[in-house]
């Protein structure tokens, strides 16, 4: 009976120690976020089409082109040639360039290879600036492999290390080409 009332009392007097020490760890690892992203954006790699329809025959196909294709350029990064799904992304960068990514479901959605990964690599570039000149904060260029079902995780630093603030936070998932395949959504400090 005593050592379960001594046990007892030691949990009542350690917890809420403990429980303080987590929340201060919590507390100091927020301190140090620069900008956070939670859910993601597939790229549509046309942002507008002008003038008259032209309807070409290819391969016996007919296939419908316009003369004036505006790309969905990004910041000063291009879209690839065909348009990309994701299902979710949160992402968290520190102030010290330090980034984590997770990716789900990161998939062609259209073409012939439409619902694959395309053998593709990525990796992530941060841009703070709202207009020109951008720059591009990214994690090795060599990429990370898109797992088959489009999954992929980013542990990186950032280079050059990004600024003190970012006040126009843009996060995009590049494939090695360069071309952006999605991008975040900044979770703001007032979000839910």
């Amino acid at each position: 009976m005593k050592r379960a009332f001594a046990l007892a009392t030691l949990v009542v007097l350690l917890l809420p120690v403990a429980l303080a020490a987590k929340d201060s760890r919590d507390s100091n690892d927020s301190g140090n976020t620069l900008v956070r992203f939670e859910g993601g954006i597939g790229v549509d790699p046309v942002s507008n089409v002008a003038g008259d329809p032209v309807i070409l025959v290819i391969n016996g196909v007919n296939t419908t082109t316009f003369p004036n294709v505006i790309r969905n350029v990004v910041r000063g990064v291009n879209p690839p040639g065909q348009i990309w799904r994701i299902e979710d992304l949160s992402a968290n960068v520190k102030t010290d360039g330090h980034i984590r990514v997770d990716g789900r479901g990161l998939l062609l959605a259209g073409g012939n290879n439409i619902g694959t990964n395309g053998n593709q690599r990525v990796f992530a570039t941060l841009i703070c600036e709202a207009t020109p000149p951008f720059v591009e904060h990214s994690t090795s260029t060599t990429g990370v492999p898109l797992a088959a079902n489009g999954d992929f995780r980013i542990d990186d630093v950032l280079s050059p290390a990004p600024p003190a603030t970012c006040a126009s936070p843009v996060l995009l998932i590049r494939n090695t080409g360069g071309a952006w395949f999605a991008a975040g959504i900044p979770k703001r400090d007032n979000d839910d």
